[in-house]
């Protein structure tokens, strides 16, 4: 990568987020997509950018497993002391 490419990668990447957002100018964006057509790197921080974005904003949805399957695991993997007894 030469100077030229990664002085161009570095103010670029400094409107990501706007991009992301969709806050950019339509000229900013164009520019930006052109750059992200030809540098593999930004591509990736673009992309791992939008994943970590999405991941933030899931919903956190407790695994449906039955109790037993819980414990047979926990039991097998070894983990007892992380099992909470149950209410008698």
């Amino acid at each position: 990568m030469n100077e030229h490419t990664h002085k161009n990668c570095q103010e670029l990447l400094g409107s990501l987020s706007s991009y992301i957002d969709g806050d950019l100018s339509p000229e900013l964006c164009r520019e930006l997509e052109k750059h992200l057509a030809e540098c593999d790197n930004c591509r990736v921080v673009l992309n791992t950018t939008k994943r970590t974005i999405d991941l933030v904003h899931a919903p956190i949805e407790k695994p449906d497993l039955p109790e037993d399957v819980r414990e047979r695991l926990f039991k097998r993997l070894n983990l007892d002391n992380y099992l909470t007894p149950k209410p008698k």
